[in-house]
């Protein structure tokens, strides 16, 4: 890891200024579990909470998949950092000064690349607006905004700009101000003439909205153009720092709100989020001109557990809406989609009736999942003959036959008897049929659908079956959380075993653990884990910071001991067995007894430990 010349009071400093559950709850939605909070792992896929942060150790640890750490590797890894560029941030958020030279680290290529580009997008953002708001070749853009309902402060607070009908208006200020045109072209801001030299601007004659990473950045644009143009809308294409699949339009503004209400609205585009937003919808997010992918549904899900979909009213939306919903619930989601009269999107509904209308009409009364997947389904047969209802109450009572709760099948069955007049016996007799149908062709042999969920990872970071540790694996465990704990401990463990642990990187903490001591620092998990330099073992001393080590006292420290003490004289006893079976197979009695005089001597010296 790369710590560049960063001091280990700034690094000191940063740790003490940052609470891990405020970090971490920015991502991830956190829950009071006793002394600690739990929520779902930002690394890994998973419907089980299993990722525990621990105010008082200041450290977290993933019980699934084995990630941990403290508040600076958690930046690092929830957002693609090094460590000093994680560091940086932190200390920028909590004002902590940097003297020269403190901050100088050997960035990689892709890295500069990056701040670069974001350097340029903020750069545009700004000259984009200002070009929009002071300036006559964006009074038209301006009074069209106005005219669809948006007001000064919307277009402030998200920024939006205008791109002037001309071809290199940001390409020339770029190249004014040093950045390199190439990278900007990568960078998707400009475009590579062709046939000639030299670049132009990506977007002319739009109005610009920008689009943030999860911590406020600008790192691309969705441009709508004006007049007739084609397209209606352009977004920035995939670069080094924006991938649609990946983004999520408003996140980083929403965030606060969606994790205090436990809510996210999801809509189809960005206007309509601004309009939802601007009126006091502050949980509003959406896609960025892509399909709901699995990467949104995981981002989504991690922060909250209630997603309303709210998409267009027309037949394209509620199909968009239908096939969201399914990623949703896959992704552990409790969904519900807004229902929006015919025709009309989220963005004409608050413009004719308000913000405070369209959250307690259609927001909260949005229908649950079932409900509005036999609505959607109803539209597809022809109702107003006996022939079309009949396939529908077939189609719907299979949907129904899924349903996990009696109660909502019995709620549902009784809607379907009393708008379409079939007896509800007649009803739950067929929906019995299909469920027995779906038993007999269920395979026993399938998995259970959480069963993958919460994969637990042994010390050597692989993954795999949950297994009972051996009782020097345990010993070495509780021993090592308690030298994170007490300096004194920690010593007299290194008196006694030095780095004598059976478990690779159990020794390689150890032995980090005496020199982190023996320079003088107090315990603190927080700063210890801070100052590994292997991603491993900063899993491992994380996953130790959470053990439970309530009650153990001098007594049980030495037993600890003696159990790490006792595995190398067991595991030789076990080998040297082997090894006079096979000289006894082989016929080779002299050597067969040899050996047994070997592991008579070795059994004595486990008995004196």
């Amino acid at each position: 890891m790369n710590r560049g010349r960063i001091p280990e009071a700034v690094i000191d400093a940063v740790l003490g200024q940052h609470d891990i559950v405020e970090v971490v709850g920015k991502t991830v939605h956190l829950v009071k579990r006793g002394k600690n909070l739990v929520g779902l792992c930002p690394f890994h896929s998973e419907k089980t909470p299993s990722f525990t942060v621990s105010p008082e150790k200041q450290s977290y640890h993933c019980f699934g998949c084995g990630a941990g750490g403290n508040v600076i590797r958690f930046v690092m890894e929830s957002e693609g950092l090094s460590f000093p560029e994680a560091v940086r941030r932190l200390a920028e958020e909590a004002g902590i000064p940097f003297a020269a030279g403190q901050e100088t680290f050997e960035e990689t290529e892709e890295q500069k690349q990056k701040r670069a580009i974001i350097e340029a997008h903020e750069f545009a953002a700004t000259l984009y607006h200002h070009l929009l708001k002071n300036t006559s070749e964006g009074y038209g853009a301006l009074a069209y905004l106005r005219s669809r309902g948006f007001t000064d402060k919307w277009i402030d607070e998200f920024k939006i700009g205008y791109a002037p009908d001309s071809w290199d208006t940001l390409a020339r200020l770029l190249g004014e101000k040093n950045f390199d045109l190439p990278l900007m072209e990568k960078g998707g801001l400009l475009m590579a003439r062709t046939g000639s030299d030299g670049y132009y601007d990506r977007f002319r004659n739009r109005i610009l909205f920008p689009i943030h990473d999860p911590n406020g950045r600008i790192i691309g644009f969705s441009g709508r153009v004006i007049g007739d143009g084609q397209p209606k809308y352009l977004n920035s294409p995939e670069t080094p720092v924006f991938a649609k699949s990946r983004t999520l339009f408003n996140l980083h503004r929403a965030r606060p709100a969606i994790r205090k209400s436990g809510r996210a609205v999801l809509f189809e585009g960005h206007v309509d989020v601004i309009k939802a937003y601007g009126t006091g919808t502050k949980n509003a997010i959406a896609t960025m001109g892509t399909a709901l992918t699995e990467q949104h549904c995981a981002a989504i899900r991690r922060l909250a557990a209630d997603v309303v979909i709210c998409y267009d009213g027309d037949e394209a939306g509620r199909s968009a809406a239908a096939r969201a919903l399914v990623m949703l619930e896959q992704s552990g989601c409790n969904v519900t989609v807004a229902m929006l009269p015919d025709g009309m999107d989220p963005d004409d509904y608050i413009a004719k009736h308000g913000g405070d209308v369209f959250r307690d009409r259609i927001l909260d009364g949005a229908v649950p999942s079932a409900k509005f997947k036999l609505l959607h389904m109803r539209r597809r047969y022809a109702l107003s003959t006996d022939e079309g209802k009949l396939r529908y109450i077939q189609a719907a009572l299979k949907l129904i036959a899924e349903l996990p709760f009696p109660t909502e099948r019995e709620f549902y069955v009784k809607e379907l008897s009393d708008e379409y007049g079939f007896s509800i016996e007649a009803l739950n007799e067929q929906l019995y049929q299909i469920r027995r149908g779906m038993q007999k062709n269920r395979n026993p042999g399938d998995n259970n659908p959480a069963a993958w969920n919460n994969v637990m990872q042994s010390e050597t970071g692989n993954k795999g079956v949950p297994a009972l540790r051996p009782a020097y694996h345990i010993a070495e465990r509780k021993l090592l959380a308690l030298m994170l704990e007490d300096r004194d401990i920690a010593l007299y463990v290194q008196e006694r075993l030095a780095e004598g642990f059976n478990v690779e990187a159990h020794a390689a903490i150890a032995a980090y653990l005496y020199a982190y001591y023996a320079e003088g620092n107090e315990p603190n998990p927080g700063r210890f884990i801070a100052g590994l330099d292997d991603p491993r073992l900063m899993d491992v001393a994380g996953s130790l910071a959470l053990e439970d080590t309530a009650g153990i006292n001098s007594q049980a420290i030495d037993d600890f001991l003696k159990e790490i003490r006792k595995y190398p004289k067991i595991r030789e006893i076990r080998r040297k067995k082997e090894e006079q079976k096979q000289a006894d197979r082989s016929g080779d009695l002299e050597r067969a007894q040899q050996i047994g005089m070997e592991i008579i001597s070795l059994e004595r010296e486990l008995k004196s430990i």
